[in-house]
Parts: C-alpha cells; sequence; structure tokens
C-alpha cells in the first residue's frame, strides 16, 4: 500500500504555448483551454478566442452566423422597406402575398424594434447567451437600455 501524500500548497506551474496551456499541478497534467460557453436556442456552443488556430472546417462552422435569428432580422428589415416604400400598403397584404401566418409576421416585424447595438451583434454573430428568436418574440421592451437588461447586453 502507497503511502497518503498531501496535495501540494505550491502555485502550479504554468507552461504557457500557443493556444492551450498546460499546468503541472500536484503531479498531473491539466490542460487548459481558453474557451467560452454560449447558449443559442436550445444548443450550446463553444466560443473560443479571437486569433487561436482553428482547423479548415471548424473555422467554416465559426464563421457562420446563428442563421435563424440573423435571417429573421434581416427578413423583418427588408419587410419594413417594402411596407414604408409602398410595395404592400399593410402587414397583412405582405403576409398574404408571401403565403405566411399574420401573426408571424407581426411577430416578426417587432424585430424592427432592436436597439442598434443588438441587431450588430445578432448579424456578427454574438449576439447574449440565451437570445432567441422564441425570447425576442415574446415581447420586446420600446426602450433600447430596457432591452440591453432583459436580454443580457448591458
Amino acid at each position: 500500500m502507497r503511502p497518503r501524500t498531501e496535495p501540494s500548497t505550491a502555485l502550479p506551474e504554468v507552461v504557457e504555448r500557443d493556444g492551450p496551456s498546460t499546468m503541472l499541478r500536484a503531479g498531473r497534467v491539466v490542460i487548459v483551454i481558453p474557451m467560452q460557453l454560449k447558449r443559442r436556442g436550445n444548443r450550446k456552443e463553444i466560443i473560443i478566442p479571437d486569433g487561436a488556430p482553428l482547423a479548415d472546417d471548424q473555422q467554416a462552422a465559426s464563421a457562420s452566423v446563428y442563421k435563424p435569428l440573423a435571417i429573421a432580422v434581416a427578413r423583418a428589415h427588408r419587410w419594413k422597406d417594402l411596407l414604408a416604400g409602398g410595395t404592400y400598403a399593410t402587414m397583412n397584404d405582405l403576409a398574404e402575398r408571401l403565403d405566411l401566418d399574420r401573426a408571424y409576421v407581426r411577430r416578426l416585424m417587432n424585430l424592427t424594434l432592436l436597439a442598434p447595438d443588438l441587431v450588430e451583434a445578432i448579424l456578427d454573430g454574438d449576439e447574449p447567451s440565451g437570445l432567441s428568436l422564441v425570447s425576442l418574440a415574446e415581447s420586446i421592451p420600446m426602450a433600447w437600455e430596457e432591452q440591453r437588461r432583459g436580454f443580457g447586453a448591458a
């Protein structure tokens, strides 16, 4: 039987490398990978720091924006332009022409009320964690500061 040893109270030795760092702690190797977990809808995504090396297939995946949310915002602004330009007189006309449910069109049109920095973050794929089309469809406060607080962007 081995004698029991107490864990070392000394600070771990850190060996810095490009990307992950390796620490030796109580005779064990611990690899620390800088990353952040972000909720997007019903799934979690790993976000790595800018400039970290990626494999080719990972670059394509990380470069893509959370498409449903970005598409919804872009669609809402396009529809707003069509209404403002007089192409369609009402949202009901627009919904009928696009063969979409009127309630869906109205919910998406609320996305045009988002604060500009939230829209930019959504289009860049940097929206606040947990922000989804479902959470935005429920209600969007009119004041931009309330939006930032409510959606976690403050």
